[in-house]
């Protein structure tokens, strides 16, 4: 009885964390170049059941009943990087990739300076006339330089080069891509999410080759309605593990109350 209560939270705790994943899908559903995760939930081990019977002196005899389940787990949280839809804007700032890759970035932490990589392209130039992110961030040449545009008009080609004012000289977007011999859904495993719609990894970055529009924005690839679905499939199964909880606390109860008393 005692186990299945702990099989029966087990779920509870699973679905409560998926739960947390889609909220926060649906909150980012208007962010752009946002990546859907999906909880992946795994059951425990399975523990063979079985009975041992003796008749008089004969030897015991092995009897399989089944197996029975621990329960679930939480076991890791995949990102969707499939593409977003891509919409045009009005701003020369704006910066969109069509198909794979990300920017370069660097955020200044105090005492250290870490790169991280985005496929948000909604930069702006700051007072300083640096092309930094939303949160301030410096946006990367292919150099690992701060690109400063100062306020000069510019433009950037398919490739990701910028035409700063009348320099004759190009600047390039830090554009990387990772395990370009992978698949899509193989190759960003090592990426983690760092808050900020910013991405970590020990990966070495490769060539990219993807296209850069500007004047255009990616948007979130979040599925608004299939979230939905989720949540109303997930709050469900809480339901139902929770019923099962009630129930077992009520039979305990009763075992606690009653079977004590009988003659």
């Amino acid at each position: 009885m005692i186990r299945g209560l702990y099989i029966a939270v087990s779920g509870l705790i699973s679905q409560q964390a998926k739960m947390d994943v889609i909220t926060n899908n649906m909150a980012n559903a208007n962010t752009d170049g946002f990546k859907s995760d999906n909880l992946a939930i795994k059951k425990f081990n399975d523990v063979l059941i079985e009975s041992r019977e003796q008749w008089g002196n004969s030897a015991p005899v092995s009897n399989i009943i089944g197996s029975l389940s621990y329960g679930s787990r939480i076991d890791e949280t995949d990102t969707c990087f499939d593409q977003g839809d891509i919409q045009s804007t009005e701003s020369k700032s704006d910066f969109a990739i069509e198909g794979r890759g990300f920017f370069k970035v660097e955020r200044d932490n105090g005492t250290a300076s870490q790169i991280y990589y985005t496929r948000n392209g909604h930069f702006h130039v700051n007072g300083k006339g640096m092309l930094v992110t939303d949160d301030g961030d410096s946006v990367l040449d292919s150099n690992g330089n701060k690109i400063n545009v100062g306020q000069n008009d510019f433009s950037c080609d398919a490739n990701g080069n910028l035409t700063i004012g009348n320099s004759p000289n190009k600047v390039k977007l830090g554009l990387v891509d990772f395990n370009t011999n992978l698949p899509l859904k193989d190759a960003y495993k090592n990426l983690s999410k760092d808050g900020d719609n910013l991405y970590k990894t020990n990966d070495t970055p490769e060539a990219f080759n993807g296209t850069v529009k500007q004047s255009a924005l990616e948007k979130s690839n979040v599925n608004s309605i299939s979230e939905m679905v989720n949540m109303m499939t997930v709050m469900r199964s809480f339901e139902t593990d929770q019923k099962v909880v009630q129930a077992m606390d009520e039979t305990l109860a009763k075992t606690v109350s009653d079977v004590g008393t009988v003659r």
